[in-house]
């Protein structure tokens, strides 16, 4: 579900797979693959260049970083970690601007 305004996570969930939009300032969240995120996005007009995957652990208010979608070594991320730290801020703030947990 594509998230554009200040949401809560469903309880009890130990985690939830999200895919943000750095361009747009917006989030696709609870699919069972990040791509399926991906797509939803892309489908409501986002391009797939500007779209980052994260895990979201709510009960230990933490964020991984990691998705296969951030595989992209034409722009030197080589791992499913985000290893740019001003693209993993701007995930970490659109996250927080939306989701409550």
């Amino acid at each position: 579900m594509i998230i554009k305004e200040k949401t809560s996570l469903p309880e009890n969930v130990e985690f939830i797979k999200v895919v943000v939009d750095i361009e747009r300032g917006i989030l696709s969240m609870d699919c069972e693959f990040h791509i399926d995120c991906a797509e939803e996005l892309v489908k409501d007009g986002s391009e797939f260049k500007n779209l980052w995957g994260a895990n979201i652990f709510p009960f230990k208010k933490f964020i991984e970083y990691t998705s296969m979608i951030n595989i992209r070594p034409k722009i030197g991320n080589r791992s499913m970690e985000i290893q740019d730290e001003k693209i993993k801020e701007k995930v970490r703030q659109i996250i927080k601007n939306f989701l409550t947990y």
